[in-house]
């Protein structure tokens, strides 16, 4: 296999990992969660955890499964927002898997050409190795902001996935 293939696969295997890591994440917090906490928001103009798994699906829809899959792009992102809820636990968690599977079923066939091929998503000229990276960056970071959101609400009741302190 040419080395840029190799490289290719490795980056697409890496953005897959790393999305399936983050939505472990995110199940871990929707585990902790009643549906009523997941429609709180902090303030009136903040997002709930609901609207940011919503907004997450969203945005890997658009970049990843319709801009470099190249399906339709069906995504309403105001809608994202603007949804009060209420939330559904296992809707949102069945959202988050469906999604991981498709995205990693588009990222499994992707080319190296693919991955430096231009192309506008959401008005944005890009290239498809952008695309992705953004794409997966955006997703770690609204993932700690639901990880901030859940540790709010819990407090002392919040429960870690590992023991921090037995780390090395």
């Amino acid at each position: 296999m040419p080395q840029n293939q190799a490289i290719a696969k490795a980056y697409l295997a890496e953005a897959t990992n790393q999305l399936e890591k983050a939505t472990g994440v995110i199940r871990h917090c929707l585990n902790q969660l009643n549906d009523e906490q997941l429609a709180w928001r902090p303030q009136p103009g903040m997002n709930s955890i609901g609207n940011l798994v919503r907004h997450l699906c969203g945005n890997v829809e658009q970049w990843i499964i319709a801009g470099i899959g190249k399906q339709p792009d069906t995504r309403d992102r105001p809608k994202e927002f603007s949804d009060q809820g209420p939330f559904q636990r296992q809707d949102l968690t069945d959202q988050l898997e469906d999604l991981l599977k498709r995205a990693a079923a588009v990222l499994s066939k992707v080319s190296v050409e693919h991955l430096l091929q231009r192309r506008t998503i959401q008005g944005f000229d890009t290239t498809g190795l952008t695309a992705i990276f953004d794409s997966v960056a955006h997703f770690k970071g609204h993932t700690q902001e639901i990880v901030a959101l859940t540790r709010t609400q819990l407090g002392d009741q919040y429960e870690f996935e590992c023991d921090p302190a037995t780390l090395g």
